[in-house]
């Protein structure tokens, strides 16, 4: 990676409001002053062309720190507003938090309209009009089950993105039913978000699924490195093409999402590692032999659930408030398995697509 031309990075502060906040993004899209970060970082600076730097965690556990170019973040922004039909003057509210990607895209998608986005993050009661929206699946949910408000915004809006998590058949048909114009969104942070929208490519975007489903994307909206790792960025990348961690396969010449090749999961628009929640159960509750796996739920896309072998119970709330704490409040653990013995492969892995058969039975049962 080159040294020489390097760019400041400064946090984004949380005291900004939308306005600054807004402007500040502005300046950094086109060259003015420093880097914006959604969150603490390691590095003092950035490669020159970087715009904006994001924390990702990965199977690990260990957060990469994403940048991502100007030219990135606004090919996305424009893709996203041609593909819902966004003219100038229209107007997006924003949902999601400014720690993720999704919703600093929101704030790009609107520079590109010449307008302000409506801050609707924390608001009760009535939402105002918004053309645009972004949700996760547990939002959508929500909405659909036991808040009025936000349903009645979805409901208005023109066309209602759904994406940091799997969104199950059920939800979807559900909020189709209710007048929701839902477009179901696939991306990540290095993709800078959202790329491929009900399983077809935005513009400047393609993709390829390998003989063992692995889905590799290639896009003008493609992250620049990662600025702690850059050699893992390198190895992450082939012949142009980013290799994911997902699987899927095409159906009518759409792309279909099945899951992923590695243990991390994404829960309520949260990226959870399966395999930091075992080694924190494990070392804080000493005597327990447990793994964490995930079913489908259309609340949270993917429910955290663990399965705990032998005779030594903690109290699942004890665990709940560890994880909540270590990682994050999505970590707390949705279902609780109790089994003699933990299932393995015949490699001696954890077998995860064993649990979550023994829990859906078990839930069924």
């Amino acid at each position: 990676m080159e040294q020489t031309s390097q760019r400041e990075i400064r946090a984004i502060d949380p005291t900004w409001d939308l306005a600054e906040l807004m402007a500040r993004l502005a300046k950094a899209l086109i060259g003015d002053g420093s880097a914006l970060a959604l969150g603490p970082v390691s590095v003092a600076g950035a490669p020159d062309r970087v715009a904006l730097v994001v924390n990702t965690s990965g199977s690990t556990g260990i957060a990469k720190e994403v940048g991502l170019s100007a030219s990135a973040l606004l090919e996305s922004a424009k893709s996203a507003n041609k593909f819902v039909g966004a003219k100038p003057g229209q107007i997006w509210s924003l949902l999601l938090p400014l720690t993720h990607i999704a919703g600093i895209n929101i704030l790009v998608r609107s520079l590109e309209l010449g307008t302000v986005p409506i801050d609707a993050r924390e608001i009760t009661g009535k939402y105002p009009f918004a053309d645009f929206t972004a949700v996760v699946p547990t939002q959508l949910f929500r909405a659909l089950n036991d808040d009025s408000d936000l349903l009645e915004h979805l409901i208005s809006a023109q066309a209602v993105l759904v994406g940091g998590a799997a969104l199950s058949s059920e939800l979807r048909e559900a909020a189709h039913e209710a007048g929701i114009k839902v477009v179901e969104t696939y991306g990540m942070t290095e993709t800078s978000g959202g790329c491929i929208y009900n399983g077809t490519p935005l513009d400047g975007t393609e993709f390829e699924i390998d003989d063992l489903g692995v889905i590799s994307i290639f896009s003008k909206s493609l992250a620049t490195t990662y600025l702690n790792d850059p050699k893992s960025w390198d190895e992450k990348i082939r012949n142009g093409y980013f290799v994911t961690t997902d699987l899927g396969y095409i159906e009518d010449g759409k792309l279909v999402v099945t899951g992923r090749s590695d243990d991390l999961i994404i829960s309520g628009g949260e990226n959870i590692s399966l395999a930091e929640v075992e080694r924190i159960v494990s070392t804080t509750f000493s005597g327990i032999d447990c793994a964490a796996f995930a079913v489908s739920d259309p609340q949270w896309g993917q429910s955290l659930q663990l399965a705990i072998a032998g005779d030594v119970k903690p109290e699942q709330s004890a665990i709940n408030e560890y994880l909540s704490s270590q990682i994050s409040k999505a970590a707390k653990v949705k279902n609780f398995l109790y089994v003699s013995q933990l299932p393995r492969t015949a490699l001696g892995k954890i077998d995860r697509r064993k649990l979550a058969e023994l829990a859906t039975e078990a839930n069924h049962g």
